[in-house]
C-alpha cells in the first residue's frame, strides 16, 4: 500500500493538490496523511490572551488544527469515494523540515504531494519557498502541483535525461507504475546545455529499451539563459501532462533550481512535476 504525505496549510492551493493526487492515485490502495506544520506563536491572537496555561493553549491549537485537517479529510472522501483510501491526520508545533522529515520516517512514506504557487495570475513564482525546501532537502519522492491544476488522465508524460547520469528501475519506479496504470506514452528527452552534449549514452539507451521499451526519444539543445523557455515551448507544443525528473546532480531539476529565480522561471510550466529521487545518493 503507497504511503502519501500532504503537508498542508489549509489554503487552497495545498487543497487542490491534495484532490489532484487522490484522484490521480484513485486505482491504487493508499495511506494519506495530512500535516499541517505551524508554530504556536502564530496563532496567539487577542481572543486567546485570557487562556491561561501553556498547556492549555497547545491543547486548543492542536484541536483547531486537527478540525481543519478533518474538514479537509470529509470533504475529499465526499468528493473522492474510494474504500481503498485511508486518510490520518498529523499535527506539529517544529521546523518545517524536520517535521516532514519525520513524518517520512514515522510512516514509511512513498510520495510527499506539495502545491505550488503556480504560474499565473498575481502569484509570479514557480515554487513556494516550501516546496523548494522540500525538493532540496528531502530524499522522498515529490510530486509538485501548479495551483489551479485540475487532474486530467495521464496521457503523455516527459522525462528529463542527460548523457552524465545513470538511471535504474528503483530510482523511476514510480514513474514506471504511472506509465502501466494510465497507459501513459513516455517521452525521454534529452538535454544538452553548454557543458553537455545530447549524444546516446549507451548504458542508459540499453536501460531505457529494456525497462521502458515502448518509449519514445527525443534530443533537445539547449544553452543555460534559454533553458527554460526552450523546455516550455517543447512541452506546451506536444501536449504533455507531467514532467519528470531525477534530483541527481547535473540534472535538469539541478540547473533550473540554481541557475534561475523564482521570477525568472514564474510562467514557465504550469503543469505537475514529479521529482523522483535516487536511493544511493
Amino acid at each position: 500500500m503507497k504511503a502519501v504525505l500532504f503537508p498542508t496549510d489549509f489554503s487552497q492551493n495545498s487543497i487542490n493538490a491534495i484532490e489532484y493526487a487522490v484522484a490521480l492515485l484513485q486505482n491504487e490502495p493508499c495511506k494519506f496523511y495530512l500535516l499541517n506544520v505551524q508554530k504556536a506563536s502564530s496563532f496567539l491572537s487577542d481572543d486567546m490572551v485570557s487562556v491561561s496555561t501553556s498547556a492549555t493553549v497547545y491543547k486548543t491549537l492542536v484541536a483547531a488544527a486537527k478540525a481543519s485537517i478533518q474538514n479537509i479529510i470529509s470533504n475529499v472522501k465526499s468528493n473522492y469515494p474510494n474504500s481503498e483510501h485511508q486518510f490520518f491526520s498529523i499535527v506539529d508545533y517544529d521546523n518545517f523540515i524536520d517535521a516532514v522529515q519525520q513524518s517520512v520516517e514515522k510512516h514509511d512514506i512513498n510520495l510527499i504531494v506539495m502545491g505550488t504557487k503556480g504560474a499565473s495570475g498575481l502569484q509570479k513564482v514557480l515554487f513556494g519557498s516550501n516546496t523548494v525546501r522540500v525538493i532540496n532537502r528531502i530524499n522522498t519522492p515529490i510530486l509538485a502541483i501548479p495551483n489551479g491544476c485540475k487532474y486530467l488522465k495521464l496521457h503523455k508524460i516527459a522525462f528529463t535525461a542527460n548523457h552524465i547520469t545513470r538511471y535504474n528501475k528503483e530510482t523511476l519506479e514510480i514513474l514506471s507504475n504511472m506509465l502501466s496504470n494510465f497507459n501513459a506514452q513516455l517521452t525521454i528527452l534529452h538535454l544538452a546545455g553548454s557543458n553537455t552534449i545530447a549524444h546516446k549514452h549507451a548504458n542508459n539507451m540499453v536501460f531505457f529499451d529494456v525497462h521502458f521499451e515502448e518509449s519514445k526519444h527525443d534530443y533537445i539543445d539547449v544553452v543555460d539563459k534559454d533553458i527554460v523557455s526552450t523546455i516550455s515551448a517543447y512541452m506546451k507544443n506536444q501536449n504533455f501532462d507531467l514532467l519528470t525528473m531525477v534530483k541527481k546532480p547535473h540534472s535538469f531539476l539541478e540547473r533550473l533550481l540554481h541557475t534561475y529565480t523564482e521570477e525568472k522561471i514564474a510562467y514557465a510550466f504550469d503543469m505537475p512535476f514529479l521529482v523522483l529521487t535516487n536511493p544511493e545518493l
